[in-house]
């Protein structure tokens, strides 16, 4: 890969690459530009605070600006809760009493979700991960030596760490406000943490992330982007970072997909749909919280990310679709397509100032 650097708002990243450099999700970023995706834009939910220092726009001229190719403004009725959908809080769970429950064969395949999966999130998966699809899935990576987060050897070449794979999970689910959609994990040494698209401190900035900067630069000028592509604090602040395949093996990008990973997640994104956004305020005013999921945003760039959110209901959810920032394909449509304006447009005239997503804070 060639190195780039990140000239602002006037300039991008070129597809041009170093033969001695690994590439980046090569084969999803040659997919993607080949088929290329169209802004689509529709309805969703909240997102966080603006920092200091950054310059945002108003409510009033986000409202007019275009939501998309053929778009109307999206609505704003929240959705109220329903007789037969419990609240979030509400739902019992006892892990000790889930973990009693475990055959042998069980415990040890799953004592990696039981240790490292968020509770917000194993309550509502706990049938999910007990399902022959999801065993078969562990048995495979169990075979190829990834158990547990304390007996994984050193050597293991599959990506993220098992410590590591599920710390998208750290965003409690009913303070989602935002979810963007990747694909899977990147395949080089280091890389790769749990959160798509972002990088831990210290490792090179992926051209993709590059990108993403770029964008959020053209639409709040003041954003200065960091020296970094860890984006931790976005998923401390609602953002839901998830990749459809959630483990990959080291140089070989989508060696874990059709194992199980994607019916996962698509189990995860249900219940987001569920319950994204649970437990933000009910409304401008800032109520107490409905105590279950009434719209989130879902930025999904690439066909791959737009098809995991086609079947979600968009008059209650805010679905922004576009390009992949991929070099590959940045120049089809996600340069300039206005989601990170959007999607705080929408999540504050729902939940108030407080639904902001704070882009910036990086």
């Amino acid at each position: 890969m060639e190195s780039v650097k990140n000239t602002g708002a006037s300039s991008h990243l070129t597809a041009k690459r170093k033969a001695s450099e690994p590439p980046e999700h090569v084969d999803t970023e040659k997919a993607e530009a080949s088929r290329g995706t169209k802004i689509r834009t529709k309805t969703t939910i909240d997102a966080f605070f603006t920092p200091s220092g950054v310059r945002t726009v108003s409510q009033s001229s986000q409202k007019k600006q275009k939501t998309g190719s053929g778009a109307s403004r999206p609505t704003t009725a929240i959705p109220t809760a329903t007789s037969q959908r419990p609240k979030l809080n509400s739902i019992p769970f006892s892990k000790n009493a889930f973990q009693t429950s475990l055959t042998d064969e069980e415990k040890n395949l799953l004592k990696l979700e039981c240790d490292t999966l968020a509770l917000s999130w194993l309550k509502l998966l706990k049938d999910e991960i007990r399902k022959p699809y999801f065993l078969d899935l562990k048995r495979f990576l169990w075979d190829a030596g990834l158990k547990s987060s304390l007996d994984t050897p050193p050597s293991l070449q599959i990506y993220p760490p098992p410590k590591d794979i599920y710390t998208w999970s750290k965003t409690p689910l009913g303070k989602v406000k935002a979810v963007i959609i990747g694909q899977d994990p990147y395949h080089g040494p280091g890389q790769a943490h749990g959160l798509c698209f972002s990088v831990p401190h210290g490792v090179k900035i992926p051209p993709s992330l590059l990108n993403i900067y770029q964008e959020l630069k053209t639409e709040y000028p003041d954003f200065i982007p960091p020296k970094h592509g860890n984006l931790i604090s976005w998923a401390n602040t609602g953002v839901l970072l998830l990749n459809t395949c959630l483990t990959v093996k080291a140089k070989a990008a989508g060696s874990h997909s059709r194992r199980g990973w994607e019916r996962f997640t698509e189990k995860v994104i249900d219940v987001v749909d569920q319950y994204g956004g649970a437990n933000l305020p009910n409304g401008p005013n800032g109520s107490e919280s409905t105590g279950i999921g009434r719209g989130i945003v879902f930025l999904a760039w690439g066909a791959w990310a737009a098809e995991r959110v086609s079947k979600l209901d968009k008059s209650k959810h805010l679905i922004l679709t576009s390009a992949h920032p991929s070099p590959y394909s940045a120049d089809r449509g996600f340069f300039g397509n206005g989601h990170f304006v959007k999607a705080n447009a929408w999540l504050e005239e729902r939940y108030g100032p407080g639904g902001r997503v704070e882009w910036c804070a990086l």
